[in-house]
């Protein structure tokens, strides 16, 4: 059995990841694009020692700040993670809320099927969002693909660049092609061993959490762990430091840190993560035909026997 635990952030993902991983013999499998980069830990909301409870977590921290990383690495890397818990007689959890990453394991993407090599034009959209700005490049894709770019994030460079260089490479929408891809989900069956689980909660709860998160945040230090990270040297510009809640911090301190703009910060933080978790909740309504969707006021223990049918 693979179990997947999706939904948007602030949901109690990794809660209730851990609460089944007790209850099933369990072991998790992070699928959160940002966890997987070290010393991102506030600011991506990586699950400490102590809410991991003793569960053994894989995929966290096993790239820096400054490495590429990418969505066809993920998936070798946790299908081998998955192969290996299966082995020791152990339950697979995928846990996370980059829809992308889960499908890509789930509906077992291929990544080479008709591929183009567009490395290049990735590589100077990039370059372009570190000369012009993100929102430029975000203009572009929006003015070649307005759906596309409806579905990402302006400060995406990573996504509006991949999206940008598909268009020029294949001739074809990059929205069209996401389409095809969901149709195709929608007509798979999964396997019997796959339960897949998207929790979900009234709107005014889930930003009552995300409110309270972003204030959890910055009492454990982030400000310290952003500054940190440029004192380390990792550019503004890096996908990794582009992150929700990290590019409104870079900026802030980039700013001067000056007293003013500090509660600006905090609520641009809070809202672009409400808005986040919004496009979570309709990719995966979009983009997750087979998952079940379950009301995370039941508490995490309930949420994992909900699940297992125990």
């Amino acid at each position: 059995m693979l179990y997947v635990i999706a939904g948007p952030t602030a949901s109690g993902k990794t809660a209730a990841a851990v609460a089944l991983a007790r209850l099933v013999d369990g072991e998790v499998v992070n699928a959160d694009s940002m966890q997987v980069y070290k010393a991102l830990d506030i600011g991506t909301a990586k699950p400490t020692r102590e809410e991991r409870g003793g569960v053994p977590h894989h995929l966290l921290d096993i790239a820096n700040p400054d490495e590429p990383f990418s969505a066809a690495q993920y998936q070798r890397l946790a299908k081998a993670a998955i192969a290996d818990i299966r082995a020791r007689g152990r339950v697979p959890i995928l846990a996370g809320g980059t829809g992308f990453y889960i499908n890509a394991v789930v509906y077992d993407t291929d990544f080479t099927q008709g591929a183009v090599d567009d490395t290049a034009l990735r590589e100077r959209y990039t370059a372009l969002a570190v000369e012009k700005s993100a929102y430029h490049i975000h203009k572009l894709l929006r003015e070649r693909d307005p759906q596309a770019a409806e579905s990402i994030h302006p400060c995406n460079v990573k996504r509006t660049a991949r999206a940008l260089a598909f268009c020029e490479s294949t001739g074809t929408l990059f929205s069209a092609h996401n389409d095809t891809q969901r149709e195709k989900k929608a007509r798979v069956t999964l396997p019997g061993d796959i339960r897949f689980i998207v929790l979900d909660l009234p709107r005014p709860m889930l930003y009552d959490r995300i409110n309270r998160r972003v204030s959890q945040m910055i009492g454990a230090g982030f400000e310290r762990e952003v500054a940190g990270l440029l004192n380390a040297g990792y550019h503004p510009d890096l996908p990794s430091m582009q992150g929700i809640g990290y590019k409104e911090m870079v900026l802030y301190i980039m700013n001067g840190g000056r007293p003013d703009d500090y509660n600006r910060c905090l609520e641009a933080i809070a809202q672009n993560t409400r808005r986040y978790a919004k496009r979570q909740l309709t990719w995966f309504r979009h983009n997750a035909p087979h998952a079940l969707w379950l009301d995370v006021g039941n508490g995490a223990e309930e949420i994992a026997r909900l699940i297992t049918n125990k």
